[in-house]
């Protein structure tokens, strides 16, 4: 076994035919990719324009010119946040405990992130926020948005939303319009076509390019870091990126259908293949399928570590989904994973529908084609508000995982400057 074993290794050669194909002056792929690049500068002018574009007072500028209404929203947030508001973590486990919390030890190092997705608008987080403070709640620790780019940048969520993140703490992902159902395969449309998307999402050709152009608008002109990664040209896009030096980050998504270890192992490869030399790699969420099971991501935590990545790339795993449209109900995986987060680190707990027992009580379940609607049509639809229930129904969801984790000794991630 030690034999064969000993073949799989690497030999330098190898590095340097990859090399030579990214050092060519006359490979053009690589060409292309350093053109879009330099449309926006250089790597140094590249993050100094995203620095300044997410400082809160620019953010809230921008607020105030294109949403006013918003700006007190955001100023109510940030007061309840100051006047400690928000239910602290030490009270949240007496809540759930009672005394005995006091005399627990919690698994600090492997505390799980709450994350919820999608986060569609900026009213639905006040909404949200407001109840926390009610019922002394959670909010979660990380959120995903799965809204269009170019709409909610006219209409003013895209600033109010990314100020917000900056008032409670918390991090979050936008999914760029480049994401496969924009049109970019002219040979698939809807349903009736659903089967052409096995073979790829839909971002043929010179669409990875203009995924990368239109991350590197919203980065200089928003301040937007964290963006949804569905294709492996655009993940190879997003490492040379960050090895330029631009401080892009993404997270791969539940579309790339990793859903075994050694898919894992591909793209961690890939991450440490490109990292920088301080070993810091753009890939900070790996998104698994809905079909992996514990053991998949317990093998995958041993390479990842081995990799110098345990920090770096968090696990995201599916603990609730939409109601409709994506998997068979019921889908809850919260005993699941329970069962990992006392040795598995790095994990977020992705609650992307309500808890299956409630979600089908609701005259409108949750359902991931809502993600692709117009805002305008939602609300002239009449769906607004069912929309905001769905999303209620998963922070709801979220502060029962919590809760779990923290009757069974486990630790969590919420939003950290609103529950100290």
């Amino acid at each position: 076994m030690t034999d064969l074993r000993k073949k799989l290794e690497i030999s330098a050669d190898r590095l340097a035919a990859i090399n030579a194909v990214l050092l060519n002056p006359d490979m053009q792929v690589m060409n292309d990719f350093l053109a879009v690049v330099e449309k926006y500068g250089t790597p140094e002018e590249i993050n100094q324009k995203a620095a300044e574009a997410s400082k809160f007072e620019n953010l809230m500028a921008k607020v105030a010119e294109i949403k006013p209404e918003y700006v007190k929203d955001l100023e109510w947030l940030a007061e309840q946040r100051d006047k400690g508001a928000f239910i602290s973590v030490a009270d949240y486990r007496r809540k759930v405990l009672g005394d005995k919390a006091d005399e627990m030890t919690f698994a600090d190092d492997f505390a799980v992130t709450l994350e919820v997705s999608a986060a569609q608008y900026f009213p639905y987080v006040i909404e949200a926020a407001k109840r926390a403070i009610a019922e002394q709640m959670l909010m979660p620790g990380r959120f995903i948005r799965v809204r269009k780019m170019k709409e909610q940048e006219a209409d003013g969520d895209l600033v109010a939303f990314a100020a917000a993140m900056q008032i409670i703490g918390a991090n979050y992902v936008e999914t760029l319009d480049t994401k496969g159902t924009d049109g970019s395969n002219i040979h698939l449309g809807g349903p009736e076509t659903i089967t052409g998307y096995f073979g790829g999402v839909g971002q043929p050709n010179d669409h990875a390019l203009k995924w990368l152009d239109e991350f590197l608008y919203y980065y200089t002109n928003y301040g937007i870091r964290q963006v949804l990664n569905i294709n492996p040209g655009t993940v190879l896009l997003g490492y040379l990126l960050h090895r330029l030096g631009v401080n892009n980050e993404f997270k791969i998504s539940v579309y790339m259908g990793n859903d075994n270890p050694y898919a894992a192992l591909w793209t961690l490869i890939g991450a440490k293949l490109f990292a920088r030399d301080d070993g810091t790699s753009p890939l900070i969420g790996f998104n698994w399928s809905n079909s992996v099971n514990n053991q998949t991501i317990e093998l995958t935590a041993q390479f990842r570590k081995d990799l110098g990545f345990e920090d770096v790339v968090r696990f995201e795993h599916h603990i609730t989904e939409t109601f409709k449209s994506i998997v068979i109900q019921p889908y809850n995986r919260r005993d699941e994973l329970v069962e990992l987060a006392d040795h598995v680190a790095n994990i977020s707990a992705k609650h992307e529908g309500g808890d299956p027992e409630i979600d089908q009580t609701r005259e409108h379940p949750s359902d991931i084609l809502d993600y692709f609607r117009d805002k305008e049509e939602v609300i002239a639809s009449g769906d607004w508000d069912a929309l905001m229930l769905n999303f209620m129904d998963k922070i709801d969801a979220v502060n029962k995982t919590a809760q779990a984790l923290t009757e069974n000794g486990l630790s969590f991630i919420a939003a950290g400057n609103l529950h100290k």
